[in-house]
């Protein structure tokens, strides 16, 4: 387990620096988030930080991605005292669903599959996901969401990057993250040593 001193005034974001950088190919999904999972006073506010903007609304279900969104949903689903329903990856359902094409982040062809018999219309869902960084993943999830007359209530993930995609989702729909303003733009330029610089800074 990694050990972080928890700071005296827990500021959004704190638990950030647990967060790996990417080591292996090319620069997708450069910072991995599921490390600061393993500490659990760092997860709980992670959750924490997620669900605040939704206090007011509303969630009858919460949805993850396929696959990282599942830890994270999960979790988001059991604070709220609410079911969960996974979105998967394309073939690995083995009942009647729906089927949505995208193109990926890595830029190859890719389906999202979520089953028929749960999502009814006017269902108020909360579609949670780990790293939104083009946003077309997330985009098919939506597209999955609406097709069966649900309602996407908000999206949560650790990170949006600014990006096309990125941006059309704050455009459109109430959402949460964990980075502070402060760290956008290093979130968004993929400046690893920037970004650990300034949050050594936040959390002085």
């Amino acid at each position: 387990m990694d050990v972080l001193a928890v700071p005296a005034e827990k500021k959004k974001g704190w638990y950030l620096s647990l967060m790996a950088p990417n080591t292996k190919g090319p620069m997708f999904a450069w910072l991995d988030p599921s490390r600061l999972y393993c500490n659990s006073q760092a997860f709980a506010d992670c959750v924490e930080d997620l669900l605040s903007p939704f206090q007011k609304n509303p969630i009858d279900l919460v949805a993850g991605v396929d696959a990282m969104g599942f830890i994270l949903g999960a979790s988001v689903a059991t604070t709220l005292g609410k079911g969960f329903l996974a979105i998967r990856k394309g073939g690995h359902l083995c009942v009647p669903s729906q089927h949505q094409n995208y193109m990926h982040y890595t830029g190859k062809d890719s389906t999202l599959e979520v089953r028929l018999d749960v999502l009814k219309p006017g269902m108020r869902v909360l579609l949670v996901d780990q790293w939104i960084e083009t946003g077309a993943t997330m985009k098919a999830a939506i597209k999955l969401i609406e097709g069966q007359g649900a309602t996407v209530a908000g999206i949560a993930s650790v990170a949006i990057e600014n990006t096309e995609g990125g941006k059309w989702i704050k455009d459109n729909y109430r959402f949460s993250h964990c980075i502070p303003e402060e760290l956008q733009s290093h979130i968004d330029g993929k400046d690893l040593n920037s970004f650990i610089q300034k949050l050594q800074q936040l959390n002085n």
